[in-house]
């Protein structure tokens, strides 16, 4: 058995992340009502627009158990639009606010090759598309990551935010970590050994 990790399925690119999940290791459910949460160890809110993943939230009531289920020591994982819904605007997960579109609009979006705090391997291909940055951030608020000078990646406590897509870089690193480091509340007697090699530090 491997972690199951729900992803936020009201918009965006979840089916992206569930293929990436699947390549390290993971297995994911798509989650659209409160009652898809029951029973998972990890949450990615992915990629998309921001105001309707956060519209989509209300109206299928998720943001009480989503905060709910983070507090109990869920982890998160937020991806571009993801940061922003996680942030103080919105679901309050983490203490920084966002701004949207920052870099531009879809035309300027751009590649880059990111150093991130943190991650094992070296630099990380980052895709920015129509991408936030993080324009302030509490004291309790670690930032792993700019370009320009502007953060782009930030965690606190359990949760981690990233304001570009990791799913489509080709490059699973940061989902591997992440996943390494989500809590296996099963019994020990049905956990896989999970190698040395495969474990790093939370990204």
């Amino acid at each position: 058995m491997s972690a199951l990790v729900g992803v936020l399925a009201l918009q965006g690119d979840f089916a992206a992340h569930a293929r990436v999940l699947a390549q390290v290791g993971g297995q994911a459910r798509e989650v659209r009502t409160p009652r898809d949460l029951e029973g998972i160890d990890g949450l990615v809110i992915p990629g998309g627009e921001s105001t309707v993943i956060a519209a989509g939230i209300e109206r299928e009531g998720l943001a009480a158990p989503l905060r709910d289920l983070v507090k109990a020591g869920t982890p998160p994982l937020g991806t571009c639009a993801g940061l922003i819904v996680a942030g103080r605007d919105h679901l309050g997960l983490i203490d920084l606010t966002a701004r949207r579109n920052a870099f531009g609009r879809q035309v300027h979006s751009f590649e880059v090759d990111l150093e991130i705090a943190g991650l094992a391997g070296g630099r990380l291909r980052a895709v920015f598309i129509r991408a936030p940055w993080i324009e302030s951030a509490g004291e309790g608020v670690e930032l792993l990551a700019h370009v320009d000078d502007h953060p782009v990646a930030a965690r606190q406590g359990n949760v981690t935010v990233v304001a570009f897509h990791p799913e489509l870089s080709g490059d699973p690193r940061l989902h591997q970590q992440w996943l390494a480091a989500v809590p296996d509340r099963r019994p020990a007697s049905q956990r896989e050994p999970v190698a040395d090699d495969v474990l790093g530090h939370h990204a």
